[in-house]
């Protein structure tokens, strides 16, 4: 499905992340797996996909930091020749009451969740606008649409990443290049596992999901792999929520 195709991910070396990583390289794609200090996660996640007889390369680079963007793609180019998908997925939260947060910490989670993956979207919409195809695709999150307590940054960088998608997808369209979103509800990774195995914890979550279960990495992977595929030609500037029906619990 994805034969020949070079994906760049970012936040590739654990959760999601690396699920999408390894689910692109199963369809064929050369992937290029983003870290931001654990290299030997992101190296794990290139063997396992070089095992497969897949091709990856490993790239350190903080999202939130513009200088590191032409690093992160340029690999992409010198070590595969082509850039046909970006997956935004770094992603970060900092739990912090609305009047308790502070600047540096607001600055980083804008920047690693807004700021960075809108320059990063611009820098790779040159490169596929100039060659005619591309697509773009941002993980937010269902509390995009949904308040969150004690996420109030998160929400609103989440929330910004949506209409970035639908202003650079009206923009790129002509191009060739399609943006678009996927917001996932609650999902097992490993950074939440222990919340989720509190049994008291679950019931809360699992009342709010109509469809009665928490998600799995694979749940993402698939939306991911429809939006990068050609079956999703005439998709851009959409926002799949992947969430069990979470949004319409309210």
């Amino acid at each position: 499905m994805l034969e020949e195709q070079v994906a760049v991910v970012t936040g590739a070396s654990r959760g999601i992340g690396r699920a999408i990583a390894v689910a692109l390289a199963g369809e064929g794609a050369r992937v290029v797996v983003n870290f931001v200090s654990n290299k030997a996660a992101a190296e794990e996640v290139a063997s396992l996909i070089r095992e497969a007889g897949g091709e990856a390369l490993t790239v350190q680079g903080d999202v939130s930091d513009r200088t590191s963007h032409a690093r992160i793609l340029g690999e992409a180019l010198r070590g595969f020749g082509r850039l046909d998908i970006l997956v935004n997925n770094a992603g970060m939260s900092k739990r912090q009451a609305f009047l308790d947060v502070e600047a540096g910490d607001f600055d980083y989670q804008i920047g690693v969740n807004f700021t960075g993956p809108f320059f990063l979207t611009q820098a790779a919409g040159r490169i596929m606008a100039a060659q005619g195809w591309g697509k773009i695709i941002s993980i937010s999150s269902v509390h995009d649409a949904q308040p969150m307590r004690l996420n109030s940054a998160y929400c609103a960088a989440k929330s910004a990443l949506v209409m970035m998608t639908k202003c650079a997808a009206l923009e790129l369209a002509p191009a060739g290049v399609q943006v678009n979103c996927v917001s996932p509800g609650a999902i097992l990774t490993d950074e939440n596992r222990p919340r989720l195995e509190d049994p008291a914890y679950l019931a809360q979550v699992l009342a709010k999901i109509p469809a009665g279960r928490v998600g799995g990495v694979d749940d993402i992977t698939g939306a991911v792999l429809l939006l990068a595929s050609p079956a999703s030609a005439y998709i851009t500037g959409a926002v799949l929520y992947v969430d069990g029906g979470m949004l319409l619990h309210g």
